[in-house]
């Protein structure tokens, strides 16, 4: 439980690098934003809900008393054991872009499966999606096709991947600072997709 009390800490440091580039390109502030958060266990559900989701809201204050945007947290669960099927003549991996948002879903959570890859051998795992927090007015569709959308927005691979880009572009840096690097990036590679 040491993250709840360290973010506090952090996060107003890297809040305003974060706005930088975004802002000096669009000229305004965004109107909504959608975070697909990774690396977080059924346990640890709460804690997103209860902890980060409040301290992204009151980091918005920073930018302006007037800027309230609306928001999404969607949890990202790639190891899972959940398994699905295609009744065709024969049972089959489901075709890419399947969503599932019924009968296999929790009950009281705002959550589905995607299969976003297509796979030659073996059975396709799906990912799993969990909307904690959402402000942003999407309706259930529009969350399921922009998670979709964002597996195929990976440079380093032509077709689409388990979980969407910034999940995987967030592991590839995170990967590079801690073995390589070892030390914060320079402030000019900030913009620059250099950990690719």
């Amino acid at each position: 439980r040491v993250w709840p009390r360290v973010w506090p800490r952090v996060w107003p440091r890297v809040w305003p690098r974060v706005w930088l580039n975004p802002v000096q390109i669009n000229h305004a502030f965004p109107d909504r934003i959608v975070v697909f958060r990774d690396g977080v266990g059924d346990g640890q559900m709460a804690t997103v809900r209860d902890y980060e989701v409040r301290q992204l809201v009151e980091c918005f204050k920073h930018l302006g008393d007037d800027y309230n945007p609306r928001m999404a947290m969607v949890i990202v669960q790639k190891r899972i054991s959940t398994r699905v099927f295609y009744r065709g003549q024969q049972l089959d991996n489901p075709p890419p872009g399947t969503v599932v948002d019924h009968t296999v879903t929790r009950r009281d959570a705002y959550d589905f499966f995607l299969v976003s890859q297509h796979v030659r051998q073996g059975t396709v795992t799906p990912t799993h999606y969990t909307v904690v927090h959402d402000t942003t007015g999407f309706q259930a569709n529009h969350m399921q096709r922009l998670a979709y959308k964002m597996t195929h927005m990976y440079y380093n691979w032509p077709g689409t991947i388990r979980a969407p880009a910034p999940c995987q572009y967030a592991h590839k840096l995170a990967f590079l600072v801690g073995q390589s690097l070892q030390r914060d990036p320079d402030r000019k590679l900030s913009d620059r997709l250099f950990f690719l």
